[in-house]
């Protein structure tokens, strides 16, 4: 096998006395194989002639990199800004003044509430509509109705912005509606989207990691939710495909610095020794993940010398720091990180993920989401207009949303001065921007108080169909076969969203 040659599942090239050493039965399976007239040992990944009705992959391409794309792409990367907590619409994006109107009266009154609900609410003898208590204004040539008085920066963005009301998700609660939103799957094990970008796609720039995430903290509810890093993983596709975690604290990246006294030559000469070793044990066994262990050790070497360049603002003028916001010199602060992630983008990073905590308001969002949305409006507008102004954008898709929704009821107590919202799968909102991407449109419509789809549903796997197409991907065509079957991002759902595209 040759080192770039990865196979649809992590396999070993077993010599005879591994096969013997390690196989689960011995020679009696291989005996049994034998009486059933087939080999128990057949190649995992057979040529799909050989499989009933199994599809005819199109990955790995032979050298990392597509030789062409399914369609001609609009964008070149992904700038992925998740709002993990999932913000709420009726406050944000989804004006709905039926809900002041009869503030205080019964849900169940206007709609026939069939949903999932909840254990934090199934309890709930009442469940009263909360209006909310923030001001939207029209905006853009559209007139895009937003909430301008919390995100009156954002609002500024209506004509870049396709605003899709119309998303919703099976999952109820916060670890598998994130899940789902990273790997198309709400169980973990699946590779997450950049990872599947990186396997479909290869890299661009050899002197950083294909596909970086950042984490921040909010205001709201800091520690809310937490977040895993198979998030950001491969799942079942080799580990050179996952996600490079950015730290906020220390080397941006685990074990980057040379330990003391040792020096660059040192380290590469350590590196050429122990990538003969690993050469020599791939060479023999075949083993996809010792040929990702010599990729990790060359390019974290490489990253010793591009990382430092790329954290150094020093090099941005003022007037694009203050554009930022005051927090954007402070590592793992929501504004440093949009910072970052431009500078990432003019690097070519191809798949940049940013997740921002806290969104979850469930008793006191008064009190909670203005200051949540100061974190973000004034970067996330920065980083937008950035882009554009550089001509990043044209080519750079960015998505903003969080897992979910929330109620239109409200959860706890409902009174003049507070109140909170529950989580809602049926429908929330979701924007993009950037290329290929409709500016100044919304898409998709909710009912008067915001709890079915009217218009346009837009299933999590319809995004992520969307968005490798816009990266050139039939979303059906990227496969990979794992446990005896080919999968996708996208499962055997997805429909390409082909109303916002230009």
């Amino acid at each position: 096998m040759k080192p770039n040659d990865i196979t649809a599942e992590h396999r070993m090239m077993l010599t005879r006395r591994h096969f013997f050493g390690r196989s689960a039965s011995g020679v009696g399976m291989a005996a049994l194989a034998s009486m059933m007239g087939r080999s128990a040992m057949a190649e995992n990944n057979a040529p799909a002639a050989s499989q009933s009705n199994a599809p005819q992959p199109d990955f790995p391409p032979p050298n990392g990199v597509m030789k062409e794309y399914h369609t001609p792409p609009k964008a070149k990367r992904v700038i992925y800004l998740f709002q993990s907590g999932a913000p709420s619409q009726q406050e944000l994006f989804d004006y709905k003044p039926a809900l002041q109107e009869h503030e205080g009266k019964e849900l169940a009154d206007f709609v026939d509430m069939n949903q999932r609900v909840t254990g934090m609410t199934a309890g709930q003898k009442s469940f009263p509509m909360a209006g909310s208590r923030y001001k939207f204004a029209k905006h853009g040539e559209a007139g895009l109705e937003l909430g301008s008085e919390l995100i009156p920066k954002i609002s500024t963005l209506a004509d870049d912005m396709c605003l899709i009301r119309s998303m919703h998700t099976e999952a109820i609660n916060h670890d598998p509606a994130m899940t789902f939103f990273q790997s198309g799957n709400q169980l973990p094990g699946r590779p997450s989207v950049g990872s599947w970008l990186h396997y479909g796609l290869g890299t661009i720039n050899e002197n950083l990691p294909t596909f970086i995430s950042m984490v921040s903290r909010g205001t709201g509810r800091p520690n809310c939710q937490p977040l895993y890093d198979r998030l950001w993983g491969s799942g079942f596709l080799p580990s050179t495909y996952a996600g490079v975690k950015l730290m906020s604290v220390g080397d941006p990246v685990l074990y980057l610095s040379n330990p003391d006294g040792f020096d660059a030559k040192a380290r590469r000469r350590m590196l050429d020794d122990l990538q003969q070793l690993n050469q020599e044990k791939l060479d023999e066994f075949g083993d996809p993940e010792i040929h990702s262990r010599i990729q990790q050790y060359e390019l974290a070497y490489r990253m010793q010398t591009s990382v430092p360049d790329l954290i150094d603002f020093s090099d941005e003028p003022q007037h694009v720091l203050d554009a930022y916001g005051p927090d954007v010199t402070k590592r793992g602060t929501y504004a440093y990180n949009c910072l970052l992630a431009r500078r990432l983008a003019e690097r070519d990073v191809r798949f940049i993920q940013l997740f921002h905590m806290g969104w979850d308001q469930h008793f006191t969002l008064p009190k909670q989401l203005p200051g949540q949305c100061r974190d973000v409006d004034q970067a996330t507008t920065a980083l937008v207009n950035d882009l554009k102004q550089r001509g990043l954008l044209e080519d750079t898709l960015v998505v903003w949303g969080g897992e979910f929704g929330r109620t239109s009821y409200c959860q706890g107590t409902l009174n003049a001065e507070t109140y909170g919202r529950d989580h809602h799968p049926r429908c929330f909102s979701l924007w993009m921007a950037g290329a290929g991407v409709k500016p100044g449109m919304a898409y998709g419509a909710t009912d008067e108080v915001c709890y079915n789809i009217t218009e346009n549903p837009v299933h999590v796997h319809d995004l992520h169909a969307t968005m490798l197409h816009l990266l050139g991907i039939d979303h059906e065509r990227l496969t990979y076969r794992f446990q005896g079957r080919y999968f996708r991002l996208t499962d055997v759902h997805g429909n390409v969203i082909r109303d916002i595209l230009t």
